[in-house]
Protein backbone atom coordinates (compact mmCIF):
# COMPACT_ATOMS: atom_id res chain seq x y z
CA UNK A 1 0.00 0.00 0.00
CA UNK A 2 1.69 3.34 -0.89
CA UNK A 3 3.06 5.28 2.13
CA UNK A 4 0.94 8.38 1.65
CA UNK A 5 -1.97 6.83 1.88
CA UNK A 6 -1.09 4.36 4.68
CA UNK A 7 -0.65 7.05 6.79
CA UNK A 8 -4.01 8.68 5.93
CA UNK A 9 -5.27 5.47 6.86
CA UNK A 10 -3.73 5.17 10.18
CA UNK A 11 -4.25 8.64 11.36
CA UNK A 12 -8.43 8.28 10.04
CA UNK A 13 -10.58 8.17 13.56
CA UNK A 14 -11.88 4.34 13.36
CA UNK A 15 -11.21 0.87 14.63
CA UNK A 16 -9.04 -1.14 11.98
CA UNK A 17 -6.15 -3.18 13.09
CA UNK A 18 -3.40 -1.51 10.44
CA UNK A 19 -2.37 -5.44 9.41
CA UNK A 20 -6.31 -6.21 8.86
CA UNK A 21 -6.10 -2.80 7.05
CA UNK A 22 -3.47 -3.96 4.50
CA UNK A 23 -5.19 -7.12 4.08
CA UNK A 24 -8.73 -5.63 3.24
CA UNK A 25 -6.29 -3.58 0.74
CA UNK A 26 -4.87 -6.34 -0.62
CA UNK A 27 -8.34 -8.82 -1.02
CA UNK A 28 -9.58 -5.31 -2.55
CA UNK A 29 -6.39 -5.02 -5.22
CA UNK A 30 -7.53 -8.46 -6.57
CA UNK A 31 -10.64 -8.16 -6.92
CA UNK A 32 -11.57 -4.17 -8.37
CA UNK A 33 -10.60 -4.96 -11.78
CA UNK A 34 -13.58 -7.31 -11.97
CA UNK A 35 -16.41 -5.02 -10.50
CA UNK A 36 -17.07 -2.75 -7.73
CA UNK A 37 -16.71 -2.81 -4.15
CA UNK A 38 -18.77 -2.03 -1.54
CA UNK A 39 -18.60 -1.29 1.98
CA UNK A 40 -21.34 -2.00 5.02
CA UNK A 41 -20.27 0.96 8.04
CA UNK A 42 -18.15 3.72 6.60
CA UNK A 43 -18.04 5.33 10.08
CA UNK A 44 -15.15 7.97 9.97
CA UNK A 45 -13.56 6.54 6.56
CA UNK A 46 -10.25 4.42 7.81
CA UNK A 47 -11.42 1.32 5.93
CA UNK A 48 -12.57 3.32 2.90
CA UNK A 49 -8.97 4.39 2.65
CA UNK A 50 -7.74 0.83 2.45
CA UNK A 51 -10.22 0.29 -0.19
CA UNK A 52 -10.19 3.00 -1.96
CA UNK A 53 -6.15 3.20 -2.38
CA UNK A 54 -6.86 0.22 -3.93
CA UNK A 55 -9.12 1.33 -6.41
CA UNK A 56 -6.72 4.10 -7.15
CA UNK A 57 -4.16 1.51 -7.84
CA UNK A 58 -5.61 -0.75 -10.27
CA UNK A 59 -8.91 1.17 -11.47
CA UNK A 60 -12.68 0.92 -9.87
CA UNK A 61 -14.94 2.40 -7.34
CA UNK A 62 -15.78 1.69 -3.92
CA UNK A 63 -19.56 2.24 -2.21
CA UNK A 64 -19.84 3.05 0.77
CA UNK A 65 -23.46 2.81 3.10
CA UNK A 66 -23.81 4.59 6.26
CA UNK A 67 -26.72 6.99 7.94
CA UNK A 68 -23.82 7.86 9.66
CA UNK A 69 -25.61 8.84 13.13
CA UNK A 70 -23.26 5.87 14.82
CA UNK A 71 -23.93 2.02 15.99
CA UNK A 72 -25.24 1.45 19.03
CA UNK A 73 -21.94 0.69 20.78
CA UNK A 74 -21.04 4.79 19.09
CA UNK A 75 -23.84 6.07 21.36
CA UNK A 76 -23.50 8.52 24.71
CA UNK A 77 -22.55 5.88 27.39
CA UNK A 78 -21.13 3.02 25.51
CA UNK A 79 -17.65 2.25 24.89
CA UNK A 80 -16.87 3.55 21.46
CA UNK A 81 -18.51 6.85 22.23
CA UNK A 82 -16.58 9.95 21.14
CA UNK A 83 -18.18 12.91 22.09
CA UNK A 84 -16.14 15.28 19.40
CA UNK A 85 -18.61 13.67 16.55
CA UNK A 86 -21.62 14.68 18.26
CA UNK A 87 -23.65 17.42 16.12
CA UNK A 88 -23.70 20.37 18.44
CA UNK A 89 -27.49 21.40 16.99
CA UNK A 90 -29.26 18.18 17.06
CA UNK A 91 -27.24 16.45 19.74
CA UNK A 92 -26.98 13.37 17.44
CA UNK A 93 -23.78 11.61 15.97
CA UNK A 94 -23.17 12.72 12.57
CA UNK A 95 -19.49 11.42 10.92
CA UNK A 96 -20.42 12.15 7.57
CA UNK A 97 -18.52 15.82 7.76
CA UNK A 98 -15.45 13.48 9.20
CA UNK A 99 -15.74 10.73 6.64
CA UNK A 100 -15.48 13.48 3.72
CA UNK A 101 -12.81 15.77 4.94
CA UNK A 102 -10.91 12.46 5.91
CA UNK A 103 -11.35 11.00 1.80
CA UNK A 104 -10.39 14.44 0.50
CA UNK A 105 -7.14 15.01 2.55
CA UNK A 106 -6.32 11.66 0.75
CA UNK A 107 -7.28 12.06 -2.51
CA UNK A 108 -9.44 9.71 -3.08
CA UNK A 109 -13.01 11.53 -3.81
CA UNK A 110 -13.02 10.04 -7.23
CA UNK A 111 -12.12 6.46 -5.62
CA UNK A 112 -14.91 6.28 -3.05
CA UNK A 113 -18.40 6.90 -3.17
CA UNK A 114 -20.67 7.44 -0.17
CA UNK A 115 -24.25 6.89 -0.18
CA UNK A 116 -25.98 8.00 2.95
CA UNK A 117 -29.03 6.15 4.26
CA UNK A 118 -29.55 3.27 6.06
CA UNK A 119 -28.17 -0.14 4.52
CA UNK A 120 -31.92 -1.69 4.60
CA UNK A 121 -33.06 1.03 2.35
CA UNK A 122 -30.04 1.34 -0.14
CA UNK A 123 -29.99 -2.26 -0.62
CA UNK A 124 -33.81 -2.18 -1.73
CA UNK A 125 -32.60 -0.31 -4.38
CA UNK A 126 -29.75 -1.88 -5.49
CA UNK A 127 -29.26 -3.38 -8.41
CA UNK A 128 -25.48 -3.98 -9.22
CA UNK A 129 -23.42 -7.32 -9.06
CA UNK A 130 -20.39 -6.52 -6.97
CA UNK A 131 -16.80 -7.89 -7.17
CA UNK A 132 -16.58 -7.46 -3.55
CA UNK A 133 -18.95 -6.99 -0.32
CA UNK A 134 -17.70 -5.37 3.16
CA UNK A 135 -20.00 -5.75 6.22
CA UNK A 136 -18.69 -3.92 8.95
CA UNK A 137 -21.76 -2.30 10.13
CA UNK A 138 -23.48 -2.50 13.31
CA UNK A 139 -22.63 -5.33 15.59
CA UNK A 140 -26.37 -6.04 16.87
CA UNK A 141 -27.33 -9.24 15.85
CA UNK A 142 -30.20 -7.60 13.89
CA UNK A 143 -28.61 -5.40 11.85
CA UNK A 144 -25.32 -7.51 11.17
CA UNK A 145 -28.17 -10.10 9.61
CA UNK A 146 -30.27 -7.36 7.91
CA UNK A 147 -26.48 -6.32 6.31
CA UNK A 148 -25.80 -10.14 5.08
CA UNK A 149 -29.83 -10.15 3.81
CA UNK A 150 -29.68 -7.51 1.94
CA UNK A 151 -26.25 -7.27 0.10
CA UNK A 152 -24.21 -10.80 -0.08
CA UNK A 153 -26.92 -12.16 -3.16
CA UNK A 154 -24.78 -9.63 -5.30
CA UNK A 155 -21.85 -11.11 -4.73
CA UNK A 156 -20.74 -11.79 -7.99
CA UNK A 157 -19.72 -15.61 -8.74
CA UNK A 158 -15.46 -15.71 -7.58
CA UNK A 159 -16.14 -12.33 -5.84
CA UNK A 160 -15.12 -12.00 -2.06
CA UNK A 161 -17.12 -11.43 0.76
CA UNK A 162 -15.29 -9.77 4.03
CA UNK A 163 -16.80 -9.53 7.38
CA UNK A 164 -14.92 -7.79 10.49
CA UNK A 165 -14.98 -8.33 14.14
CA UNK A 166 -15.65 -12.02 13.38
CA UNK A 167 -14.73 -13.63 17.08
CA UNK A 168 -15.90 -17.09 17.74
CA UNK A 169 -14.99 -17.07 21.72
CA UNK A 170 -17.86 -14.82 23.26
CA UNK A 171 -15.05 -13.39 25.45
CA UNK A 172 -13.07 -12.23 22.79
CA UNK A 173 -15.39 -9.94 21.30
CA UNK A 174 -19.32 -9.95 20.14
CA UNK A 175 -20.76 -12.40 18.13
CA UNK A 176 -22.93 -11.29 15.22
CA UNK A 177 -20.19 -11.09 13.05
CA UNK A 178 -19.36 -14.29 13.52
CA UNK A 179 -23.09 -15.46 13.25
CA UNK A 180 -23.28 -13.88 9.63
CA UNK A 181 -20.39 -15.69 8.93
CA UNK A 182 -21.59 -19.21 9.81
CA UNK A 183 -24.64 -18.51 8.14
CA UNK A 184 -22.87 -17.83 4.89
CA UNK A 185 -20.66 -20.81 4.83
CA UNK A 186 -24.74 -22.74 6.08
CA UNK A 187 -25.70 -21.60 2.70
CA UNK A 188 -23.29 -23.80 0.40
CA UNK A 189 -23.03 -20.10 -1.83
CA UNK A 190 -19.52 -19.04 0.37
CA UNK A 191 -16.22 -20.82 0.80
CA UNK A 192 -13.88 -19.98 3.62
CA UNK A 193 -10.69 -18.21 2.04
CA UNK A 194 -8.47 -16.28 4.28
CA UNK A 195 -8.49 -14.99 7.36
CA UNK A 196 -5.93 -12.22 9.42
CA UNK A 197 -6.84 -11.29 12.57
CA UNK A 198 -10.59 -10.85 13.55
CA UNK A 199 -11.33 -10.07 9.66
CA UNK A 200 -12.36 -13.38 7.58
CA UNK A 201 -13.01 -13.76 3.59
CA UNK A 202 -15.10 -16.21 1.60
CA UNK A 203 -15.30 -17.06 -2.21
CA UNK A 204 -18.62 -16.39 -3.79
CA UNK A 205 -18.77 -20.38 -5.50
CA UNK A 206 -22.64 -20.96 -6.47
CA UNK A 207 -24.96 -19.20 -8.62
CA UNK A 208 -24.99 -16.28 -10.00
CA UNK A 209 -24.95 -12.66 -8.90
CA UNK A 210 -29.11 -12.01 -7.93
CA UNK A 211 -29.76 -15.65 -6.64
CA UNK A 212 -30.16 -16.35 -2.75
CA UNK A 213 -27.17 -16.47 -0.28
CA UNK A 214 -28.82 -18.06 2.71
Amino acid sequence: MPADLLAHALAAKGFMPEDEGEFLHRVASERLPHGPALEVGTYCGKSAIYLGAAAREVGGTVFTVDHHRGSEENQAGWEHHDATLVDAEFGVMDTLPIFRRTIARAGLEDQVIALVGRSTTVARHWRTPLSLLFIDGGHAEEHAQNDYSGWAHWVMPGGALVIHDVFERPEDGGQPPYHVWLRAVASKAFEPARTVGSMRVLTRVAGDAGDSAG
